[in-house]
């Protein structure tokens, strides 16, 4: 096999970000979410074949079309040598056993609307509640979209040990329960919403805050979670809650500010230094649409808070002039709502912009004391900058080095370089 091109190698990691889960999908309502793991083979399979033959043939027209026409040959011959050996689906077991229907049931299955339709029931087979939470959205993360363990493990916050002992309970739950592959109806669906908008978010936020040691934003994977939450807004039922309009609006709000935080030479930008006229008015119009449809509900939740934050920083004519004393109103009400160190942390960081540097150094070493973001790099970072602000700049230096070696990101290595850099000079 030849060495893989970096343009063929490049464009199948996009790909496998932005096509795993509709052919995981699609290949699961063929197979049967019992034979999930046989869906997850054949997406590999056919992504090591792109890569075999894109970097000796070179890079089809539609590199998209040519995966999915792939994955669905590969499908129909695993069928013809298993289909006596193994059940599939069990609405189409027997039309994909006959020779004479088994070949239209999977051209009408790899239709375009089929496709979208197998994408939901995957987030809610996914997102089952006879599986653990967490355990739901390391599934779905790793199943729909694409995320290695260590993404996973950054997003959760836990071990990559912890996340692979959770896939497997989960895939053996599935088999052992039957666990249906369909979309709940009525109050069975609010049910698994909280695990799919959670699915969402974090999708969203590991593009937004790539963890990887590329690039600085994942755009592919923050429309991937767009798309979906989208989907969802086609159920008439949703309208009930509006928790999807206010993720929709926060995405809106933070998919706005894209051009403008990186630079020509592909380096983070951080929010002070943003060009504002780069930030997408439209995106913003429409965030705020979304989060005026959201309002529709009793009580404000996480996302309609995080949402309001958000649209808080787009409204600001500049920085300078940002409503903190709204935000840290906002940020409170959101620890109040749902208690974590992050959130800690976010609050601490407001407090330092809304009261000075030593208010938010003070609640920041409360944070490091407590170790529950132990390794976690904007911790440190942040207790750089603060210190910075206040004169200290050897100890700023020295917090900046320790976030610098905590984080993989490339891009947030440079946004510190910068700042050690900045330190040195001082």
């Amino acid at each position: 096999m030849p060495a893989p091109t970096p343009d063929a190698r490049t464009l199948i990691d996009h790909l496998f970000r932005q096509e795993a889960g509709r052919m995981v999908a699609i290949l699961t309502r063929i197979f049967g979410v019992h034979n999930l793991e046989l869906a997850e083979d054949v997406l590999q399979d056919t992504l090591h074949q792109a890569l075999q033959d894109w970097s000796f043939g070179g890079i089809p027209g539609n590199p998209a079309g040519w995966i999915m026409t792939v994955a669905k040959r590969k499908a129909i011959n695993l069928i013809k040598r298993e289909r006596f050996l193994r059940n599939f689906a069990s609405d189409m077991d027997n039309l994909l056993k006959s020779e004479w229907t088994a070949s239209y049931t999977m051209d009408q299955v790899f239709l375009e609307d089929e496709i979208k339709d197998s994408q939901l029931r995957m987030i809610f087979t996914c997102c089952h509640p006879a599986l653990a939470l967490e355990a739901q959205i390391a599934l779905t993360l790793k199943t729909l979209c694409g995320f290695s363990i260590y993404e996973i493990a950054a997003a959760l916050l836990a071990s990559e040990t912890n996340i692979n002992k959770r896939l497997y309970r989960a895939r053996e739950k599935i088999r052992q329960e039957k666990i249906d592959f369909s979309v709940p109806s009525g109050r069975d669906l609010f049910e698994r919403l909280e695990a799919v908008l959670l699915v969402i978010y974090l999708l969203f936020n590991e593009g937004y805050h790539a963890t990887g040691d590329d690039l600085a934003i994942r755009k592919d994977l923050c429309l991937e979670a767009m798309r979906l939450a989208m989907l969802l807004t086609e159920k008439p039922i949703i309208n009930e809650y509006p928790q999807v309009y206010a993720l929709l609006a926060l995405m809106c709000f933070h998919s706005a500010r894209f051009e403008a935080r990186i630079d020509n030479n592909d380096c983070l930008v951080i929010l002070e230094e943003q060009d504002r006229a780069l930030w997408n008015q439209e995106l913003i119009t429409a965030g705020m649409d979304f989060l005026s449809r959201s309002a529709s509900g009793d009580a404000a939740t996480a996302y309609h808070l995080e949402a309001a934050i958000a649209a808080e920083h787009c409204l600001a004519p500049n920085f300078h002039e940002t409503n903190w004393t709204r935000i840290y109103d906002f940020y409170t009400a959101l620890e109040r709502l749902k208690p974590n160190s992050v959130i800690r942390l976010n609050l601490a960081i407001i407090a330092g912009k809304k009261a000075g540097p030593h208010a938010a150094i003070a609640a920041l070493h409360e944070l490091e004391r407590c170790k529950t973001l132990e390794g976690y790099p904007l911790l440190y970072a942040s207790l750089g900058e603060f210190y910075f602000l206040a004169g200290e700049r050897e100890i700023a230096r020295n917090y900046f080095l320790q976030a610098r070696t905590l984080t993989k990101s490339a891009a947030t290595r440079q946004v510190l370089d910068r700042k050690i850099g900045g330190c040195r000079v001082a």
